[in-house]
């Protein structure tokens, strides 16, 4: 879909183009010697809008070759930024050329404005300073899971002024599943508050725990078997290529603790992608409860005075 609107665009910029290049040589014709006062200035705006009608036809040509590319979904979109952002700069450039008639009066004219606006704008131009500093640090791409200043959510726009997330877990939620509500905030924020990113290409995977009460009576080896076959089991099927080449990385573990209640805990520490959680620990106590309770000798429980 995207890449046909981005083909009609190509092709809508370049019968502008050939449009605006016929005009600008028509205008030589005799026939317009009656308007030699005009001619100047159509030949003039006919030049600057070739000019910046080439701009968004050669953007909408580099935009279309990066998205064949195989980049990571965070680099496109970032990139595809930056593409849009340049050719509305060169077309400004070229606006203010034609209206102040020599680029030294509109270097000028572009350093007083930009003087005021600076005053005017601070909290905008802090963000749209920010937004390069995203481009370049790389804090947070497109797709990632990050919390900041207690907003947690999947990145789904950086925009120059602000970054939009879809918030997961929330006030109305007790898990990390996606809640359906769209947090914006500006991109200045970043420069002071802290962002903790929970995704990204090198580290697929952070750490997650879940805990299942037994008794003390309960055979806690055969219990730990149990989670850490569950956790395996379910990692080896989701995970195939990684779980062949590089599973003791992402080994499990297990781990006994005392509850407050006065019954023992099971934890199982496992590997997950940040936007697994909900679902992963979900399989694997499907998968480990039907287990324990096929062995009552061996796992007790809490229940009554059964501690």
């Amino acid at each position: 879909m995207k890449s046909q609107k981005n083909n009609r665009w190509i092709a809508i910029y370049g019968i502008i183009v050939a449009l605006l290049v016929a005009l600008h040589y028509v205008m030589d014709l005799t026939f317009f010697d009656r308007w030699d006062e005009y001619v100047p200035i159509i030949k003039k705006l006919s030049l600057s809008l070739f000019l910046i009608a080439l701009i968004f036809l050669m953007s909408r040509i580099i935009a279309k070759f990066v998205s064949t590319q195989d980049y990571l979904e965070g680099d496109r979109y970032n990139l595809l930024r930056i593409i849009r952002f340049l050719s509305i700069v060169f077309s400004l450039i070229v606006v203010t050329s034609f209206v102040f008639q020599n680029l030294y009066a509109a270097a000028v004219s572009f350093g007083l404005i930009s003087l005021v606006i600076g005053f005017a704008l601070q909290a905008p131009i802090a963000s749209f300073i920010a937004w390069m500093y995203l481009i370049l640090r790389r804090s947070y791409l497109v797709g990632d899971r990050i919390q900041i200043k207690g907003f947690r959510g999947d990145v789904v726009e950086i925009s120059y002024l602000d970054t939009s997330i879809l918030e997961c877990s929330g006030d109305y939620l007790g898990n990390d599943r996606s809640s359906g509500r769209v947090i914006r905030f500006p991109n200045s924020m970043i420069l002071r508050e802290e962002v903790i990113n929970y995704s990204g290409p090198q580290i697929p995977f952070i750490w997650n725990e879940t805990a299942i009460q037994v008794a003390y009576t309960s055979d806690l080896q055969y219990v730990e078997t149990c989670l850490l076959e569950a956790s395996k089991e379910d990692f080896n099927k989701r995970y195939p290529q990684i779980a062949e080449r590089n599973y003791e990385h992402w080994k499990p573990a297990v781990y006994f603790r005392n509850n407050e209640f006065a019954w023992m805990e099971a934890v199982i520490s496992y590997p997950v992608e940040p936007k697994d959680t909900t679902e992963r620990r979900n399989r694997i106590l499907k998968t480990v409860l039907p287990m324990l309770n096929a062995a009552p000798d061996k796992v007790q429980f809490p229940e009554g005075a059964r501690r």
